[in-house]
């Protein structure tokens, strides 16, 4: 049997009810956070930036951690990662309902894996494959302006088909850009919704491990910039600030090559997900005894270092959500979770980059899935 999962206090808030809770304050409606009326809404995503992370380094970020009480605490999803995680705010559903359910999935049409984040094409197109409607394209319906504001790089990127539809997209090349941007776009829409993303936390983790002085040096911008912009909203307005996931660091002497245990990977056909938590897609003519056998293979030798679970037993766990039957063969026959502070890599792997990432997340633990969800402007009174 797999090890127990963790389990969040019932009472604990969900990402999936951020930006949803946003609009329902600007239209004077109930919502699951109990956010007060506003009059324009802005909602900062800082890729990476885990509840835990600003607790362990609150003297770099001195507004933030001043303001992250415990109810500001809430929770992402399963995986912890940006793709599905950043659907689920901007669509307020879970992974196993709007498709996109972790970082590298299986295209089963096409019997390949495919990336989330910057692998669209043709064959995986972002309006069919992200299956739920967007928050941006509902709040539009009800005459609601939104927009998106972020990195050039992103204004026409098939992620952003794919969970932005609906926002009209404003550029920043720097922190710095993106808050003067918001500021710009309050002036001359109001009421709106905005969406905020900084990627550069996330990007500094993974290239130099969130307890770099790299990485302090952009919490500390950011914190910065946040705390002006709070004074600088006009008024009426709300803010919230929060994160797709938590980063932990993992060395290299943590590394687990799964490809030096032959018993692990015969059998699978495709090794997805990404090091913090796999997805393995076994071979479509494994009869059920090879599939058995597998699955006790993996919990013999990760057991104590992850939670290996079939995809039957993640769906029943909720671990998803709801899962529609299309999504269904994107998750692994198997998922192998990181609880300890490991990584997964297959060396047999035609690009092996990924193995210098310091930064990690992806799986179950406090660290990767407890995210900030901080109030201010109208917000804060409440």
């Amino acid at each position: 049997m797999p090890a127990m999962l963790p389990v969040p206090a019932d009472s604990a808030g969900r990402l999936a009810a951020v930006l949803d809770s946003s609009l329902a304050s600007m239209w004077g409606e109930p919502n699951p956070l109990e956010l007060p009326p506003v009059r324009s809404t802005v909602v900062v995503l800082a890729d990476g930036l885990g509840a835990a992370n600003i607790q362990q380094r609150a003297g770099h970020a001195r507004y933030l951690a001043s303001r992250l009480a415990k109810r500001d605490v809430i929770r992402t999803v399963f995986p912890s990662t940006t793709a599905a995680a950043l659907a689920t705010l901007t669509t307020g559903r879970m992974p196993g309902e709007h498709g996109l359910v972790g970082y590298r999935v299986l295209d089963a049409p096409g019997d390949r894996l495919v990336n989330q984040l910057n692998g669209w094409d043709d064959g995986m197109r972002p309006e069919s494959w992200q299956r739920a409607p967007t928050l941006f394209e509902q709040a539009r319906e009800r005459g609601t302006a939104t927009f998106a504001v972020g990195a050039p790089r992103y204004a026409d990127s098939g992620f952003t088909h794919a969970v932005l539809r609906g926002a009209e997209f404003r550029s920043g090349a720097t922190i710095a850009d993106r808050f003067t941007e918001t500021l710009r776009v309050l002036a001359q829409a109001d009421p709106a919704l905005v969406y905020l993303y900084v990627p550069e936390l996330d990007q500094a983790a993974h290239a130099h491990g969130w307890q770099s002085d790299r990485w302090l040096g952009i919490l500390e911008q950011l914190d910065a910039e946040i705390a002006a912009f709070d004074e600088r909203m006009p008024r009426g307005s709300g803010l919230l600030v929060t994160a797709d996931h938590g980063v932990i660091d993992v060395p290299a002497h943590r590394h687990r090559f799964i490809d030096s245990q032959p018993a692990l990977v015969e059998g699978v056909r495709h090794v997805g997900g990404e090091p913090r938590c796999l997805s393995l897609y076994f071979e479509p003519g494994l009869d059920e005894a090879g599939r058995a056998e597998l699955v006790e293979q993996w919990r013999e030798a990760e057991g104590e270092r992850a939670w290996v679970l079939t995809r039957d037993e993640a769906i029943a766990q909720g671990l998803y959500g709801a899962v529609d039957p299309e999504v269904r063969p994107r998750i692994g026959d198997l998922i192998v979770a990181a609880r300890a502070g490991v990584a997964y890599y297959d060396r047999r792997e035609p690009n092996r980059q990924a193995e210098s990432m310091i930064g990690q997340h992806g799986s179950l633990s406090d660290d990767e899935t407890r995210v900030p969800l901080i109030r201010a402007g109208v917000y804060a009174r409440r």
